[in-house]
């Protein structure tokens, strides 16, 4: 039989792109709620541009919180402090616009419904460790890299905004080799581009290759279109839940299309896409199937899922139409099983917001079943 060889490419963006700024401030919202009132209702939205910050949404809680104060916190933890980096959080406009939530959408969650309709998926795969896709694990990895030397100033000269891009060849679907990578990083004006492609090639992306490395030097793009000095929220708009693909696989399965930031788990978005992955991982992690993508699917107010899908794109052990069945036993698919079983209750959800939500050993749906 011939080789099936292709290429996939999934890409990755910084904590201080825009959108990611955005879900940062969203997220550190919501659990400020949950910290004070663990069954608030919050749905928050954030637009960041040019020394201006929106904040919306709507909200039931008992708990006194105050959002503009948290934006400005997160801001400045970024490292948004200097007109010249792209956003000052000192002097910004920054609104505060939430408001209560709709008695409609709170008492149809009162009773442990799905807080809307929806299809929410997961997927998991034998390719790393962390049963992640390999590009998008590269690529968050290449970011939190660039981040750790920026912040203890290794390379004193980059700034928050970057955006990463990895190209993986396969064979017969197994990895072979890392062809690509892309690098555009937000920098200060006195760093030429020759310096930064070699700092950030030898200290940035070379030590997170490693092993992939011995088998092939990948094409690099570092900054292909030259100097990067005006980024942030100056250079581009961010919105709340704008990068729902790097928020999960990289493109390797199907989205539903709902974003998770800014939402608290009576929101079947989050809580249900956080299910299905726990489900796709435990699969292949148990040997059930090497590749596994899984869909959930609600109606508003309805607890039990209207249907359960299981694809193992063709490397199944077992039977799936069984296996289905098993799903509704043997996994936490309702809404309150899902909020119980992972105690999503907790203020637990700004780490979420950047580098994916996916492949962290500290997110409790990411625990293998014993």
């Amino acid at each position: 039989m011939s080789k099936h060889t292709f290429q996939f490419t999934s890409e990755s963006v910084s904590d201080g792109h825009p959108d990611k700024v955005a879900d940062q401030i969203s997220d550190a919202i919501l659990d400020a709620y949950l910290q004070q009132d663990p069954q608030s209702k919050v749905a928050c939205e954030c637009l960041i541009t040019t020394q201006k910050l929106i904040i919306a949404g709507e909200v039931t809680s008992s708990a006194n919180v105050d959002a503009v104060s948290i934006a400005q916190k997160i801001l400045n933890q970024i490292g948004y402090n200097n007109p010249e980096v792209g956003f000052d959080w000192h002097t910004a406009d920054i609104q505060n616009l939430i408001h209560q939530q709709s008695p409609e959408i709170f008492n149809s969650v009162v009773d442990g419904g799905a807080g809307d309709q929806g299809i929410m998926f997961g997927y998991a795969c034998n390719e790393t460790p962390e049963f992640m896709p390999l590009a998008i694990s590269l690529s968050h990895q290449i970011l939190k890299k660039l981040r750790e030397l920026r912040v203890n100033k290794t390379l004193p000269w980059l700034r928050p905004d970057a955006k990463s891009q990895v190209t993986v060849t396969y064979e017969n679907h197994v990895p072979v080799s890392v062809d690509t990578v892309v690098l555009s990083t937000q920098h200060t004006e006195e760093i030429d581009q020759e310096s930064l492609r070699n700092a950030v090639i030898k200290q940035v992306i070379e030590p997170v290759l490693g092993r992939w490395l011995e088998v092939k030097t990948p094409k690099y793009l570092i900054n292909p279109s030259g100097s990067f000095t005006i980024g942030g929220p100056h250079g581009d708009t961010g919105l709340t839940g704008r990068k729902i693909v790097v928020d999960t696989y990289g493109g390797s399965c199907p989205h539903g299309g709902g974003a998770f930031s800014g939402k608290d788990p009576s929101k079947v978005d989050r809580s249900a896409a956080y299910a299905a992955r726990y489900i796709a991982k435990n699969l292949v992690a148990e040997g059930l199937m090497d590749c596994c993508t899984v869909q959930l699917s609600y109606a508003i107010g309805v607890s039990e899922p209207t249907s359960i899908f299981i694809d193992s794109h063709g490397t199944h052990r077992c039977d799936l139409r069984e296996l289905e069945q098993r799903i509704y036993r043997e996994f936490p698919v309702t809404p309150q099983q899902i909020i119980e079983h992972f105690g999503l209750r907790r203020p637990i959800y700004l780490p979420t917001s950047t580098f994916g939500h996916f492949g962290n050993a500290d997110y409790p749906w990411e625990a293998l079943r014993v």
